[in-house]
């Protein structure tokens, strides 16, 4: 499996998810992927998960979302719930294959999510690997994203500014 090449990422972790950051990152250099590593860089940082998402969906936004998210944190549901909630963020919690490629085919995500506390590396690696492989193509789930953007229109009032 090969991941697409020239697509850029930004990621970043809470005190939970540092190391597992840090495992992320080396795969990342491996895979020879594009990144921007937005925090935390010490493991006794406590800066809280909500701000580290705030950082990583600022700059898929500043980017015209022509960039994508990784987000680490005890769980992944804390990050994934935080960063769902900036326009045009559609992030996804991913703790299986099946899981990660129908975040990307089914549901367009551009931001995935993983917990350091129930996720092991090597798991998140092929997770990771098979996210960063797909691409979204259209076909049945169309119809279901245009509601859910129909209803983000009708619920965000404002968008982001840094």
């Amino acid at each position: 499996m090969s991941v697409i090449q020239g697509k850029k990422y930004v990621i970043g972790a809470d005190e939970a998810g540092f190391n597992l950051k840090n495992e992320i990152v080396n795969f990342l250099d491996e895979l020879e992927v594009e990144y921007e590593d937005v925090g935390i860089f010490a493991e006794n940082d406590n800066t809280f998960y909500p701000e580290i998402a705030k950082r990583v969906v600022q700059k898929i936004i500043e980017s015209n979302y022509q960039k994508e998210g990784i987000l680490i944190c005890g769980t992944g549901i804390g990050m994934a719930i935080t960063a769902n909630k900036f326009p045009g963020i559609y992030a996804a919690a991913c703790y299986d294959i099946y899981a990660a490629e129908r975040a990307r085919l089914s549901n367009n995500s551009n931001v995935i999510t993983f917990g350091a506390r129930n996720t092991g590396p090597e798991v998140v690696k092929k997770l990771l690997e098979k996210w960063l492989s797909l691409e979204f193509s259209g076909g049945r789930s169309v119809p279901k994203l245009n509601l859910i953007k129909d209803y983000e229109h009708q619920n965000f009032k404002k968008t982001i500014s840094s």
